[in-house]
């Protein structure tokens, strides 16, 4: 798996000045129209911690919240591109994971991409900022949108209570792989709770273990089996928590593919993937993506995006390389 830890395309602005920069979005703001390019120049460059110290510097110097200011200024994508850029990382996770869930119908990529993705502590954090925000826990909202074995595993990665200690106890990966096929592809039907004890429980270094292990029992890598074994969102949240594993930057680098290729883009999922992972590995995911598909994340997004949502989202991609 690639490197992690400081592997974003948005690094910490030398010389950085939070008065300076407060003041460039005002006069981007002041007057007749808006000038994006100085928005873009600012917020794009600058990490979430120097982010949130702009905002602070811009109510001391307005008297008004920068995010509200640029709320009324903008629209469509850009807009959200660049209030997505001034939350807090995990205030953003549940921001999204709550516009997933409100209103009629549920946007269960959203829940699927970050409830698989996160650490323990970042869905710790999660949790605490949604019910912060929203004055109800995320599980309520999850049982009330999602039903099934589905729910039963969103719940279960609700609880960041996976192992995340590098102990492999290779009897026990013995006895995992061992269940997960006679719940799955040696029997009728699927034992849907088995899946869901090994891959929302185990620690990465053991089940990348165990996924060896069940291609040697079974003659198929585990991806296959979910596949053959398991239909609609929980298949795909099964799918994605074995991606994590294997590859994170990789699974974001496929999630970006699919939501630029074909007719019409996945906005949100463009939009969420590029925001929430531009300081994290932003760097390892166009990496991946290249070896994958041959092409440059940038050209992509180039091909499929336009104006100043493009140009943020191309300066959040890093360049071409």
């Amino acid at each position: 798996m690639a490197a992690v830890g400081n592997r974003g395309t948005v690094t910490e602005a030398a010389g950085f000045n939070a008065d300076e920069d407060a003041q460039a979005l005002r006069n981007a703001m002041k007057g007749a129209g808006t000038d994006e390019a100085a928005i873009i120049k600012v917020l794009a460059h600058r990490t979430n911690a120097q982010r949130q110290r702009i905002k602070e510097a811009y109510k001391q110097m307005v008297g008004k919240d920068l995010s509200e200011e640029l709320q009324s200024e903008l629209s469509g994508n850009f807009q959200k591109v660049v209030l997505g850029l001034l939350m807090l990382l995990p205030i953003y996770d549940a921001y999204e994971l709550n516009t997933a869930m409100k209103g009629m119908g549920t946007e269960e990529a959203c829940l699927i991409d970050i409830l698989s993705s996160r650490t323990n502590a970042e869905i710790k954090t999660i949790n605490s900022f949604y019910k912060k925000e929203y004055g109800k826990d995320v599980e309520d909202d999850v049982c009330g949108d999602t039903s099934g074995m589905f729910q039963r595993v969103l719940v279960s990665l609700l609880t960041a209570g996976r192992d995340e200690s590098n102990t492999v106890d290779e009897a026990l990966v013995a006895q995992d792989a061992k269940e997960i096929y006679e719940a799955g592809e040696a029997r009728w039907g699927t034992d849907e709770v088995k899946f869901l004890t090994v891959l929302c429980v185990r620690n990465r270094a053991h089940l990348l273990r165990v996924f060896e292990e069940y291609q040697k029992i079974s003659g198929r890598d585990i991806e296959d089996s979910i596949k053959r074994e398991m239909s609609g969102y929980l298949g795909e949240v099964f799918f994605a928590i074995v991606k994590c594993m294997r590859n994170k930057p990789a699974f974001f680098a496929e999630r970006l593919y699919k939501s630029m290729k074909g007719l019409g883009t996945t906005d949100t999922v463009l939009i969420r993937i590029m925001v929430s992972r531009a300081e994290i590995d932003m760097l390892d995911i166009k990496a991946e993506f290249l070896k994958m598909y041959g092409k440059t994340l940038y050209s992509f997004i180039k091909g499929d995006t336009s104006g100043d949502y493009q140009r943020i989202l191309l300066d959040l991609c890093g360049g071409e390389q």
